[in-house]
């Protein structure tokens, strides 16, 4: 049996690793390089060229160049490059194509078996669009596990006290992710995560390339901006060890070369900005976790853009990281000095590799290499369904440890009805046109009257992170059994913004539910007072009184806009139209009884 190997499938550079002798190890390509750059070149005639041949092409040709394809994963865009088959899932696919070809020649074996990363954030349809890409490139596909799990595999976390929480930082060329993890029991448990599918690297290169347009007169062409991108780039990179660079590109126009002088400062004025958005994700997952900063022993910064001193400022700066001065020429007893009073941050792995030797671990625990140290993600939003009303009832919920797997009982809400629609949804707000829709499918029943069908609906989150949702009729058996595909196109930034979006409008989302729940108890109230009245208004005294309790409720409904209203108003409608119908109520009652007592033959 072949090995497994584990893969970072990254937004600017991918990388494949491998455990050999217990220990893991990147594979590098024929001339030792370890990153392979995640470009796709395609020539107007003939076969893609893939990694380190494309990037240098693009400064050329970069209309046919696709860069940065991990950021569209799991969208609907049919082409990246015009023409071409290059959908991000055929653009991923060449470049896990390629690194199994790495794999293999550094093996000298075939290789075929592979762990692949995604960002802890990424939706079920990336994931989905992810692991069709491995298996388009000829992977078997064992397993698909975030990023930040795999780091912390990497940095060895399983040596740590029981129950010491750490945040793992990553920080990648078009990815950010934050996520807490514990250790119980020898188990690694993912506490929150929270993230940003499109914000990274690229953005700072984005934000420089545009600070230097700024110094060329008029209009570039396509190829003079891949030009300043590719000069961007490498002076981020510069200013990692160095406090000025020097940006020269001769003849960027035909009358013009750029020659200009980039200090850190500048560099730092730009980036901030930028830096700044993943505060928000830190302190929303430290919220989530129920935890302070300071209840961390460590944060692991992973992921190449955290090699910026910026970067690590920032987050000693937000996480309150321990800071040793060393003090000279005085004696001090005992050992509080050495206490720190933050997490310490951790810059010891390497950021570019660390995912891709997690994965690799990983990879060895499958095939039986390692002991296993278990690792459990969480599913980054809730999961769920539309019930009668437009509001989510939620399955499982958000920060739920997977693999998981849940259930529910639901009826159906009129009577005669022979189907119900699962309208599958994945978000935060309370009422389901807030949220992302993953799906919707139909299950099939017996007629029945209202509140009369059974139909279970389960949802199972597999390892993987990938959900399929059964529906089963229980009086017949019936049941369709639905995996969620990436067949519906949303936006990134909607999926990171849910969880805000839910805080903000935490309040008028639940006076929506209140209100829905509230008129649909009104609906049951009146439908039942009009059903007893029509049977037997002849027999009571105080049908008019009954008939005015009605319409009072009806009022109240009919005056809601958007599903507010005036929900103190109605609770007391209904109540009083609850108190005027006890005596409907008894006399139904009575002939009840009396009918069941005549079918018994007590009565004549």
């Amino acid at each position: 049996m072949s090995k497994i190997v584990g893969i970072d499938l990254g937004t600017t550079h991918s990388a494949i690793a491998v455990v050999e002798a217990g220990m893991p190890g990147i594979l590098a390509d024929a001339e030792g390089r370890r990153l392979l750059p995640s470009v796709v070149h395609f020539p107007a005639n003939g076969e893609p060229v893939v990694g380190v041949a494309a990037k240098r092409i693009q400064t050329v040709e970069p209309e046919r160049t696709v860069v940065s394809a991990k950021r569209f994963m799991g969208r609907s865009e049919n082409s990246l490059v015009k023409g071409e088959a290059a959908s991000p899932v055929e653009v991923s696919a060449l470049i896990l194509k390629e690194l199994r070809a790495q794999a293999e020649a550094a093996l000298g074996e075939s290789v075929d078996r592979a762990v692949i990363t995604v960002p802890a954030y990424f939706n079920d349809a990336q994931r989905q669009a992810t692991k069709l890409a491995g298996e388009q490139a000829g992977w078997k596909v064992e397993r698909i596990i975030n990023e930040p799990t795999a780091a912390a595999l990497a940095c060895g976390l399983q040596g740590l006290p029981e129950g010491d929480q750490v945040a793992v930082y990553d920080l990648g060329g078009g990815t950010f992710d934050l996520s807490i993890l514990e250790l119980r029991e020898g188990v690694f448990q993912v506490l929150a995560t929270h993230g940003n599918t499109a914000l990274g690297g690229d953005d700072v290169d984005a934000a420089i390339a545009e600070w230097l347009e700024t110094k060329v007169e008029g209009e570039l062409d396509a190829t003079g901006k891949a030009r300043i991108r590719e000069a961007a780039e490498q002076a981020k990179i510069a200013l990692s060890s160095s406090d000025e660079y020097r940006i020269q590109l001769p003849f960027l126009k035909p009358d013009f070369s750029l020659e200009v002088n980039f200090s850190r400062a500048d560099l730092e004025s730009l980036a901030r900005p930028i830096l700044e958005q993943t505060k928000t994700h830190c302190r929303q997952a430290l919220t989530d976790a129920g935890m302070k900063s300071t209840d961390l022993s460590q944060v692991i910064l992973v992921g190449g853009q955290t090699r910026m001193p910026l970067v690590r400022r920032l987050v000693a700066e937000w996480f309150e990281c321990a800071e040793y001065e060393e003090v000279r020429g005085d004696v001090r007893l005992g050992d509080s000095f050495h206490s720190a009073d933050g997490p310490v941050l951790n810059t010891g792995v390497n950021p570019d590799e660390a995912v891709a030797l997690g994965a690799s671990i990983q990879g060895a625990i499958l095939s039986g290499e390692m002991t296993s140290t278990l690792l459990l993600d969480v599913t980054p939003l809730s999961l769920g369904v539309e019930t009668f009303g437009g509001l989510m009832n939620v399955i499982i919920p958000r920060n739920s440890t997977i693999p998981a797997k849940a259930g529910e009982m639901f009826t159906n809400a009129v009577d005669g009805q022979r189907a119900m629609l699962v309208h599958v949804l994945q978000g935060e707000r309370e009422r389901a046109a807030d949220n992302w829709s993953l799906g919707r499918f139909e299950l099939e029943f017996e007629s029945a009257p209202r509140g009369g069908a059974r139909v279970g609906v389960q949802f199972e989150i597999d390892a993987d992170g990938i959900l399929q949702v059964l529906a089963r009729d229980t009086t017949t058996g019936r049941e369709k059994i639905v995996p969620i595909q990436s067949a519906v196109d949303v936006s990134d930034d909607r999926v990171q913004e849910m969880v805000e979006e839910s805080v903000e409008h935490a309040f008028e989302d639940m006076d929506a539910r209140r209100w829905v729940e509230a008129a649909l108890k009104a609906d049951e109230a009146v439908k039942a007072a009009r059903d007893g009245l029509e049977a037997f208004r002849d027999e009571l005294d105080n049908a008019q009184i009954i008939d005015e309790a009605i319409a009072a409720v009806e009022g109240l409904l009919q005056s809601a806009d958007n599903d507010q209203g005036d929900l103190p108003a109605l609770k007391a409608a209904v109540a009083r139209l609850d108190q005027v119908t006890l005596p409907l109520a008894d006399l139904i009652m009575d002939r009840a009884m009396e009918a069941m007592l005549r079918k018994q033959g007590v009565l004549d």
